[in-house]
């Protein structure tokens, strides 16, 4: 073997510590606090902030707890939560359809009535015929 230039070797590790170290501390003093961002915000942008606050720590305390409890099962994660996100797809879908169904059967109704009414005749008191 040859001989070890020392030389080379310490320049290379005070040169990968610059980059190691010193990248992500030039990162840190660069990069600005939530409180500075903050603050560079126009006086609207805080007020809405300031109110959605709370309401997105609920959701991110939410969305912790449903993380917590879909771990302990031994499906993986990414499953329990597109099974979790299909059943809560159908609830609401199946919520959406009866919300216009019902709308439907409103609207029916009142151009029924409307146009017996247009017509003459006496309007039902929303009693059935048998």
């Amino acid at each position: 073997m040859g001989k070890v230039n020392w030389w080379l070797w310490t320049k290379m590790l005070v040169a990968g510590g610059g980059v190691v170290w010193g990248g992500p501390a030039l990162v840190r003093y660069l990069q600005p606090t939530d409180e500075e961002l903050f603050q560079r915000y126009n006086p609207e942008l805080q007020k809405r902030s300031l109110e959605r606050r709370y309401e997105r720590e609920k959701e991110f305390d939410d969305f912790v707890v449903k993380l917590k409890e879909q771990a302990k099962s031994d499906k993986p994660i990414w499953i329990l939560q597109a099974e979790e996100e299909k059943a809560n797809t159908t609830n609401s879908a199946r919520q959406q359809k009866l919300t216009e169904s019902l709308k439907l059967a409103e609207e029916v109704k009142a151009r029924r009535e409307a146009m017996r009414r247009e017509a003459g005749l006496p309007v039902e008191s929303g009693k059935e015929r048998k």
